[in-house]
């Protein structure tokens, strides 16, 4: 007699055992090091060069462009072509640019003041001063020759990102059997946190030394990712049925939109994290609101609470037996951590303040374990790329514009009004999706999900 699937012990390092996926994971793992490392260490620099927040929630703006404009035909080549040679060529692309940041910050007082350069930073002045209240704009500056360089970098950056994202997380299925996708993805997620909780913290003490050191070893860890998937072999994925036709760009698109758990996951993260991202506000909150002195530190350390919630909560997953109702149980998720936003926003203490992020964090990551199990399980192979690029969109879209939103509300109206407002936003978003797709709270178990073949 077989035994009931709900009974089975779960084995929490099932996919490690495959000598692939924990190459890819580990290199996987260095290469977010680096990039949460380099992502903090640019808001601060840009914050040191211009005073600016609007500045910061410009950065935003910057890496949501690629996205918008890459995200269909990143999504057909990562079906179309080799997965690893696109990760590999687009890491090598990010360790190139990666060495450029290196040089134009280290030389930056170097660089002569062409006119094109002053032209861009005047322009990048005004945008930031409409957004900045009255008081602020006689406090912001924009006279550093290096900074529309460096936004020039960051925009390439996110290209190359937007590009990689799709094989990146739609070449784990290919690394482990069916039954443990589902596992691959709660290590894969756990150690993304564990980089998201070092590399903040690394990132602002490196760079309250030397931001050049923090962009070096970006190059470092990109390298290493490009390098690391010489060799690796991939599971063949289950053929596309040769009555269906070729799919086409938007197969994608249309392939969640039939799916509606899948739409709802997608559509609840997309709303939670533009609403209730803090990522922006984290440099402000320690130099302003808590008035640290050694804010760098503590910007990073604000950024790194999440993620250490975020790896408790995926090792007490990895531990459990799969979630019974996992679309009530993102409801919750979503609820609590918009509840854990308002807490922070409203935080004097230091301690509370983490303790607030931390829950974010914990809450966080049961969305992200089953907003990934969801889109990968249900997605046939022949369309992960396509699918996971749409998925990028929602996530890349959620994550910057969240961080221009906040960067732009916090200029006009301070920090504290705009997380309070995300956070109170995040948790009607949560309501509003209980009602308007129903389809969610009856999702089967994670592991009694099978690829859903297109008719």
């Amino acid at each position: 007699m077989n035994a009931n699937p709900s009974e089975i012990k779960p084995d929490p390092y099932f996919s490690l055992r495959h000598a692939g996926f924990t190459r890819y994971l580990t290199s996987n793992h260095l290469f977010n090091l680096g990039r949460q490392a380099l992502s903090i260490t640019i808001a601060l620099q840009v914050l040191h060069w211009t005073n600016s927040a609007a500045a910061i929630g410009m950065i935003g703006f910057i890496n949501v462009v690629p996205l918008v404009i890459f995200f269909l035909p990143s999504g057909v080549l990562a079906d179309k072509i080799d997965r690893r040679r696109i990760i590999s060529s687009t890491m090598t692309v990010s360790c190139v640019l990666s060495i450029l940041l290196v040089l134009s910050s280290y030389f930056h007082d170097a660089i002569p003041y062409f006119g094109i350069l002053r032209g861009a930073n005047n322009v990048i002045h005004a945008i930031a001063a409409f957004f900045t209240s009255a008081g602020q704009q006689s406090k912001i500056h924009f006279d550093n020759p290096a900074l529309p360089i460096v936004f020039l970098l960051q925009f390439f950056h996110a290209t190359a990102r937007v590009i990689g994202n799709p094989p990146r997380t739609a070449i784990i299925p290919q690394l482990v059997p069916q039954d443990a996708i589902s596992n691959a993805f709660t290590w894969n997620s756990s150690l993304f946190e564990l980089s998201a909780v070092l590399g903040p913290v690394l990132g602002g003490l490196v760079a309250a030394w030397s931001y050049t050191a923090v962009y070096a070893a970006d190059a470092v860890f990109s390298l290493a990712l490009a390098v690391s998937l010489l060799g690796i072999a991939l599971l063949p994925g289950k053929p596309r049925d040769a009555a269906v036709a070729v799919p086409k760009a938007t197969a994608g698109a249309a392939f969640i939109w039939k799916q509606k758990p899948v739409l709802a996951a997608i559509t609840l993260d997309l709303f939670a994290v533009l609403l209730g991202g803090l990522t922006a506000l984290f440099p402000l909150y320690a130099r302003d609101v808590l008035g640290f002195a050694n804010f760098e530190f503590w910007a990073g350390c604000m950024r790194a609470a999440p993620s250490l919630g975020a790896i408790t909560m995926a090792f007490i997953v990895a531990h459990s037996k799969p979630f019974r109702r996992p679309g009530v149980t993102l409801l919750w998720s979503v609820a609590c951590f918009g509840a854990a936003i308002v807490i922070f926003a409203l935080s004097k203490n230091i301690v509370f303040s983490l303790i607030a992020l931390f829950c974010t964090g914990l809450c966080d990551n049961i969305s992200v374990i089953i907003r990934h199990t969801l889109v990968q399980v249900m997605t046939p192979d022949y369309l992960r790329g396509r699918v996971t690029s749409v998925n990028q969109l929602f996530i890349g879209c959620s994550n910057e514009i969240s961080e221009f939103r906040g960067g732009l509300m916090a200029a006009r109206f301070g920090p504290v009004f705009a997380a309070t407002f995300g956070g109170i936003c995040t948790i009607l978003v949560a309501v509003g999706v209980i009602f308007s797709l129903p389809a969610l709270r009856a999702t089967p178990p994670l592991n009694e999900l099978e690829p859903v073949e297109e008719k």
